[in-house]
């Protein structure tokens, strides 16, 4: 089964090289091409694509509002925004990643990589680049300022909020607090909706401004093409 996606970035031929290199294996297909950030939400919504590649700087919408435009909508709920990004747009992926992006990645990405990348996306993982990733959550850490983000959750969703920060997985979580696998899908689940996020991204930076989780621990977010 193909995985559709659209790229979208300002730059024809950054949008040339990133078609070669999605498409190299055959599995992924790109569907649509935008050349602003109004495009890529009028293409998602026509072509419904699996993932929208998403570049951050571009004219009309820029790509966070695109980003909030498609993950806000319920009719489009099933759409992934994979951002592309730069180290100069630090603060531009934190708010990408709070509008319902599913992970980012640094524009210099081998192919492999990306592959890999969308594919994970596509069936749920969040991503992150990890030398990114470090910078991001210093950035976040050292402006938390929300624990009022933990009063509603129970002392076990707070252990699950924990390790889920610390770059645990459902099966890793299950282990260390003796629950079943299910049970800690559905603690997982329990957090998203009240907390509000979109997905397990979200989440982390959630336990990052609450001043739950401290810089430092380990990695917080998924590894491009890395196990689960």
């Amino acid at each position: 089964m193909r995985t559709r996606i659209v790229l979208a970035d300002d730059q024809e031929l950054v949008r040339a090289g990133l078609s070669l290199l999605a498409t190299h294996d055959g599995d992924i297909e790109v569907v649509g091409e935008a050349g602003n950030g109004m495009q890529a939400v009028a293409l998602a919504r026509r072509l419904r694509p699996d993932v929208v590649l998403m570049d951050l700087r571009m004219p009309l919408l820029d790509g966070i509002a695109a980003t909030e435009q498609i993950t806000g909508s319920d009719d489009l709920a099933d759409i992934r925004v994979l951002v592309l990004t730069t180290f100069d747009d630090e603060e531009d992926v934190l708010a990408a990643i709070r509008a319902g992006a599913s992970g980012y990645l640094l524009k210099d990405v081998d192919g492999p990589a990306l592959r890999q990348a969308i594919r994970d996306v596509a069936s749920g993982d969040s991503i992150a680049d990890r030398a990114l990733t470090a910078i991001l959550f210093r950035q976040v850490a050292r402006s938390a300022s929300r624990p009022e983000l933990l009063d509603a959750l129970s002392p076990r969703e707070t252990e699950v909020l924990t390790l889920v920060g610390h770059g645990f997985n459902n099966a890793e979580i299950a282990a260390r607090l003796f629950l079943s696998p299910e049970t800690a899908r559905t603690y997982v689940s329990r957090l998203r909706t009240k907390l509000g996020a979109r997905d397990r991204a979200q989440l982390v930076v959630i336990g990052y401004e609450s001043g739950l989780i401290a810089p430092g621990h380990r990695n917080t977010t998924r590894e491009t093409g890395a196990g689960p």
